[in-house]
């Protein structure tokens, strides 16, 4: 609208210029100026603003899938996902730009490998059956950061993880261990990796063997075999690493802690989970089974009454 283009981008000239340039009258200006605004107006401006709130407290990296999902979870918006993507296309509002990265692992060498047990079968029906893991690197000023990762792949959520200047077996023993001290899995969990010679040496297949865990590896220089892994990787280095230039090993520590247990394991908002963070998606999950033993409890009494 005219009017408003003069009050927003035509403010340092005279009004009379501004409504002459645009062929509009100056009483129409003024009467548009004290006309009260318009309900949806003052909405949409609203709607903005926790637009903006969300996408910063998402690190920039929320596309209009995941604000519009927020919304509606923590606003109760009733709105349309397209308007949420016109009005951050208005508003400049663009999730961080995806980049490739380097695998890291080394696969050449004469360690056991174990069977490939999953397949590119990525499901799960329960938390801590299907645990993922994999290596990955970062950039400091003082040299490499190595990374392991534990996932969970019912709840995505990254359960356990090590960070050390060298990678050797004991980072994923390391990852291993915080993984079962906070889950409390029991025997049986597949733990699936690719084939690096971390994951093929002795201390992990007696950790594993111990604990009564089923190892998996992927097929030789095949990345799509541990695809879940590979695409937190891309996550992580999306919305974070790539943007930081870590001047020593403890700030990339701290940032990637922060990352991890400050946002994605409690807050990120995962497609593949209906839009909720892992560790609400477990919670709701434990519930919703917790409710069924309960009605599964009470039919029973009443049966045999």
């Amino acid at each position: 609208m005219k009017y408003a283009f003069i009050a927003e981008q035509l403010c340092a000239y005279p009004v009379a210029l501004a409504c002459e340039a645009l062929g509009v009258s100056e009483a129409g200006y003024h009467a548009w100026k004290t006309r009260p605004e318009a309900p949806r107006s003052i909405a949409t401006r609203a709607l903005i603003v926790l637009i903006k709130r969300i996408f910063l407290a998402s690190g920039t990296t929320y596309g209009a899938p995941r604000v519009y999902a927020t919304l509606k979870a923590e606003h109760g918006y009733t709105g349309s996902v397209n308007r949420i993507k016109r009005l951050m296309r208005r508003e400049g509002l663009r999730a961080k730009a995806k980049r490739r990265y380097k695998a890291t692992t080394d696969s050449k060498h004469d360690l056991p490998v174990a069977e490939n047990r999953v397949a590119q079968r990525f499901e799960a029906q329960q938390p801590n059956a299907l645990w993922l893991s994999d290596i990955t690197y970062l950039r400091t000023q003082e040299g490499w950061l190595y990374l392991c990762c534990v996932l969970d792949m019912f709840t995505r959520e990254i359960v356990g993880w090590a960070m050390k200047p060298s990678m050797h077996a004991d980072i994923v023993t390391d990852a291993l261990t915080m993984a079962k001290f906070r889950k409390r899995p029991g025997t049986g969990v597949i733990f699936h990796s690719d084939r690096g010679s971390q994951y093929a040496s002795h201390a992990v297949r007696e950790w594993l063997g111990k604990e009564r865990f089923i190892q998996s590896m992927s097929g030789t220089g095949n990345c799509y075999d541990n695809a879940p892994m590979e695409s937190f990787w891309h996550t992580l280095k999306v919305e974070r690493a790539h943007d930081q230039s870590y001047q020593t090993r403890d700030q990339a520590k701290r940032d990637v802690f922060d990352y991890i247990e400050g946002w994605y394991n409690c807050d990120r908002m995962h497609s593949s989970l209906g839009y909720r963070s892992p560790r609400e998606f477990e919670k709701q999950w434990r519930n919703h089974q917790k409710s069924l033993q309960q009605k599964t409890g009470t039919h029973n009494s009443s049966t045999k009454a």
